[in-house]
């Protein structure tokens, strides 16, 4: 199966690549990185599956202390970029593999460890994608899916919106509810959960997607609007000195096959 809007994120992150390791922005920060480690404690003999990854930012922190980690997704210049800074980081134990989260090229029962860190907001059927990475877990084995929260109704839907003028690959962000849902639906026992508040910079935000000048106004323009009485974006946005900045809800969920 292939995600009906593969184009539109393929012409995204191929635009993010040479940025998204960026150290303006909070999607790499190494606290996170480091807690994501924490929580899972990957076991030595694990072999990891890290879905839709990017540049497998999460999958080289989780590197040294498994057996293998493979890294699958759909954007060539997102995997040249997480595979260049593997080998400076001198990680010889990961692949990277060109594919699709909604049809992925490996067997039942393959993995001890599936991961999933901000893509699930970006794909358009959500339970497709789920599925897979169950289908590649092996029984016993653990699936950590972390992504940001929607925001509460009803600026649900203004939020998404303005995260698509954005981001045009950005779908909908999923509800904790909805993200327990998915586990609940597939039989996996939820072992472990948190949310962690990431600060975000408007402008290194927008700056990361390349958004179009007169959206970068629009958006900037809704967030001034709402820090003067205006209309509310879902955001709940705020100044640091002469940025305006907004917080984004990271869950993350384990779960056991």
């Amino acid at each position: 199966m292939k995600s009906s809007n593969r184009d539109a994120i393929q012409q995204a992150f191929t635009q993010q690549a040479s940025g998204f390791e960026s150290s303006q922005l909070n999607f790499t920060r190494q606290d996170y990185l480091d807690h994501i480690v924490s929580v899972i404690t990957p076991l030595t003999n694990d072999s990891v599956l890290e879905v839709a990854a990017g540049t497998c930012v999460c999958g080289r922190a989780i590197a040294p202390y498994a057996k293998n980690v493979v890294c699958l997704d759909m954007t060539p210049a997102m995997l040249s970029v997480g595979k260049a800074e593997a080998e400076k980081a001198d990680l010889h134990n990961m692949a990277f593999v060109l594919g699709d989260a909604a049809g992925m090229p490996f067997l039942e029962s393959s993995f001890d460890l599936v991961i999933s860190r901000l893509a699930f907001h970006h794909f358009p059927d959500v339970r497709q994608v789920f599925a897979e990475m169950v289908r590649v877990l092996k029984p016993g084995g653990r699936l950590v899916l972390i992504d940001m929260e929607a925001a509460k109704e009803p600026l649900r839907q203004v939020r998404d919106e303005i995260e698509t003028l954005r981001d045009p690959s950005h779908v909908k962000n999923l509800s904790m509810a909805e993200m327990q849902q998915l586990f609940a639906d597939y039989a996996l026992q939820v072992v472990y959960q948190d949310v962690t508040s990431i600060q975000q910079h408007l402008t290194a935000w927008m700056a990361l997607t390349k958004t179009p000048q007169a959206v970068q106004e629009e958006i900037t323009m809704r967030m001034e609007s709402e820090l003067h009485g205006g209309a509310k974006t879902g955001f709940a946005p705020y100044r640091v000195g002469k940025e305006i900045c907004f917080d984004h809800r990271w869950v993350l969920l384990i779960g056991q096959k």
